[in-house]
């Protein structure tokens, strides 16, 4: 009973500390209000979670987004998350209380950060089990990890690898349960599964990746110390959590697989891929804010020294979380060591992905989990020989820290602007310093509760006053006041011509994926996958692009600029967040469904493109077709013909088409798999234009195309995904029914 209070009063504690940490974020008072800077939070996320919202609240899957990038396969891009049950969550709560905003998905991201603490808190309390100071210890690692430099710096900010990242101690509680001597108990590794799975499934597929490979890691060491079979434990175990994260994901991860090898992602190389964080970026771990814009090294001074004991002492598990940090260190430095050289060719799966520095999610959990055990020792009380050893690491540490603030002091006479942020650093850290000196030297002389509260207050102080508040993550201002769902004014005339569908080009005026936010078809987007051939096209002159607009079927482009070659009308002026922008009207665009009578067949989409430079050819008398049409085609247009598009829906597109002899259907629609064709009912291919867009061959005649989005990838997928989830809930429900038969059990006998 007194270890349930004890837990009890620490997981309140959590709670108060992340209402504390979150307050502005919080209060009902608007002056006080703050809210999450601008950027991929709001120019990806937000924007995607409205499009999210709106079809899940519609009672339809959102499998394709015709918002941004000139269409693209919403289902398959990760970060839009689409099966993420968090977010699912996070919609019908906003949907009952006044519709998806910016504070709706603020509130998801500080939730995430709550469940971090608690499944940090669970999984150091089991590690630590039978050890005195064991509850002290797994709250150290909760904080720790929920307020350091990481968690509170860029994350918050790229959601989806926040979301993902916090699966990793439920995932690693699972491992540490099923491999518990003697023998191994497998329903545990369900967790383990189904917590990667979430991760994979929160759309951040290089954090997913890292999480992955460590916890094959961890299972590998803890199966190291069972008693015979280890390797055959090994196999078996990593093959049950990996087909059950694979199957709880499919449902994205199959349509994903399917969209990665066309994007441009799949075309980097080594040097695109090896950015990490410089060398020097490990002064983050003393002296946050000083070198670089966010500091996710950075865990706080008593952390530092408890990680040192736990390694020191080879507290549990201490060996592996300690290898597991250095490596991950050396790998977040990217191209700029050797370590990634060797990396890239020998890790499966590494080459898909950029940005090394994302690896330091595993220092920082790391650093806080042997932190935990290393608290947990000082609460449970410390020998002689470990006092001595941290008094020597604290007394040659704050000699260090004083000695460096005595130079930026004299430096900073000379250079405020430079010098102070670190001497400020300095100073803030001489004084934990000097306060843990001070705590190890009383040790003897405190009560355990005394030592225990008064170093809780410290790493508290400590990190609350480096992270939180935090002008880069943080905007002084309401989320009512940052992105509203409401779309501007400037946008108004565009979506009030109801003579569609057309697209814009919203690189000004709509920018970033705000397209799918307020329902305008924008051929831009800031999704980091784009297709390809798509993109080739779309981003060749981000101020005047008259071939994109003719292929996209543009109507309407935002710009700064008074006039193009491409004859338009402004209709209208106003400002997005870079100045002055003109809505401008093109004259004569290009219809998203045109009947063509001429055809040049090439063999790739190279060729296309190399067809499509050429100033003297003209899209409208002819169409660049990669295959066959299998269809005489006319000398001339005939009079007469029209194509109209009846219906246009993400997933479904119906054109009433009348020509006298045969054509070819352009669409403005891109080119992609899983899209399905039928004329009057009768399965049709659909012919590459362009070396990007539909095409469709049409036989003279009246005629109704249909085109619908089914992809065989989310429909295999969302079947494995079934079964999966259909089979965790069964082994859940009898888990439960056998523990409550087994209490009913004892308390009759």
């Amino acid at each position: 009973m007194r270890q349930l209070r004890a837990d009890a009063l620490a997981l309140a504690l959590l709670l108060a500390l992340w209402l504390l940490f979150f307050w502005r974020l919080l209060t009902p008072i608007t002056a006080d209000q703050a809210s999450f800077k601008q950027g991929d939070f709001s120019g990806q996320f937000v924007a995607f979670g409205g499009y999210q919202s709106a079809r899940l609240t519609a009672g339809e899957i959102p499998l394709w987004n015709p918002y941004n990038n000139g269409g693209f396969p919403f289902i398959a891009d990760p970060q839009a998350a689409v099966f993420y049950p968090p977010r699912w969550l996070t919609i019908a709560l906003s949907h009952s209380s006044g519709g998806w905003s910016y504070a709706s998905l603020q509130m998801e991201a500080i939730a995430h950060v709550l469940l971090l603490s608690l499944w940090m808190y669970l999984f150091v309390r089991r590690l630590t089990q039978g050890t005195p100071g064991s509850v002290f210890g797994a709250w150290v690692a909760a904080v720790v990890v929920s307020y350091g430099g990481f968690t509170t710096g860029y994350p918050p900010l790229q959601l989806a690898l926040l979301e993902a990242a916090i699966w990793l101690p439920l995932a690693a509680l699972g491992i540490l349960e099923a491999t518990r001597p003697p023998r191994p108990a497998w329903r545990w590794l369900a967790l383990t599964g189904f917590s990667l799975g979430l991760s994979w499934l929160a759309g951040h597929p290089q954090t997913s990746f890292f999480l992955t490979w460590l916890l094959l890691a961890w299972y590998g060491w803890r199966c190291a110390a069972l008693p015979g079979g280890r390797l055959w434990h090994f196999i078996r175990g990593s093959l049950l959590f990996g087909l059950l994260a694979g199957g709880t994901t499919a449902v994205t991860l199959l349509p994903g697989l399917e969209y990665l090898r066309l994007t441009a992602r799949a075309d980097l190389g080594f040097t695109a891929k090896g950015n990490g964080f410089p060398l020097q970026d490990v002064a983050q771990v003393l002296f946050p804010g000083v070198l670089s814009l966010f500091s996710p090294l950075y865990a706080g001074l008593p952390a530092l020294l408890f990680a040192g004991l736990a390694l020191w002492r080879q507290r549990p598990a201490a060996g592996f979380w300690g290898i597991a940090l250095l490596v991950a260190l050396l790998h977040s430095f990217g191209a700029n060591s050797a370590f990634f050289h060797a990396a890239y060719h020998l890790v499966p799966g590494l080459r898909f992905f950029r940005g090394q520095e994302r690896a330091a999610f595993i220092v920082a959990y790391s650093l806080a989990i042997l932190a935990g055990t290393g608290a947990a020792r000082v609460a449970g009380g410390l020998a002689g020989p470990d006092l001595h050893r941290l008094r020597q690491a604290t007394a040659g540490l704050l000699a260090g820290m004083v000695g460096l603030g005595a130079l930026l002091f004299v430096a900073r006479l000379y250079r405020p602007e430079a010098f102070g942020p670190a001497l400020d650093s300095a100073t803030l850290g001489a004084a934990v310093l000097g306060t843990c000196l001070l705590l190890f030297t009383l040790h003897d002389r405190l009560s355990r509760r005394a030592l225990v509260g008064l170093f809780g207050l410290l790493i508290v102080f400590e990190l609350f006053t480096v992270t939180q508040d935090s002008p880069d993550t943080y905007d002084p201002r309401p989320a009512a006041a940052q992105v509203s769902s409401t779309p501007p004014p400037l946008l108004e005339p565009v979506l009030r011509d109801a003579d569609g569908p057309f697209r814009v080009d919203g690189f000004r005026g709509v920018q970033a994926n705000y397209g799918s936010l307020y329902g305008i078809m924008d051929m831009r987007g800031i999704s980091p996958l784009f297709l390809t051939a798509a993109q080739t096209l779309i981003d060749r002159d981000y101020s005047h692009n008259p071939l994109a607009w003719e292929l996209f079927a543009v109507k309407y482009v935002f710009s700064e600029r008074e006039s193009f070659s491409t004859p338009t009308q402004i209709i209208a002026r106003g400002a997005d967040r870079d100045g002055p922008v003109n809505l401008h009207r093109l004259t004569n665009p290009r219809p998203p469904a045109l009947l063509l009578y001429r055809a040049d067949v090439v063999d790739s989409d190279a060729f296309a493109r190399a067809l499509l430079d050429d100033p003297r050819y003209d899209p409208r008398a002819a169409i660049i077709l990669q295959g066959d049409p299998g269809l005489a085609l006319p000398a001339a247009p005939p009079p007469g013909a029209r194509a109209t598009i009846s219906t246009y829906l993400p997933e479904q597109i119906t054109v009433q088409i009348s020509t006298p002899e045969n054509a070819i259907l352009s669409l403005a629609q891109v080119d992609y798999p899983g899209w399905q064709a039928t004329l009057d009912g009768v399965p049709v291919p659909i012919l590459r234009a362009y070396s990007t867009l539909m095409a469709v061959p049409i036989p003279a005649g009246e005629h109704t195309l249909r085109l619908v989005y089914d992809p065989l990838s989310y429909r295999l997928g969302a079947g494995l995904s079934l079964v999966t989830w259909a089979g965790l809930v069964i082994l859940a429900l009898f888990t439960l029914g056998r523990a409550v038969v087994r209490r009913w059990a004892a308390n009759r006998l």
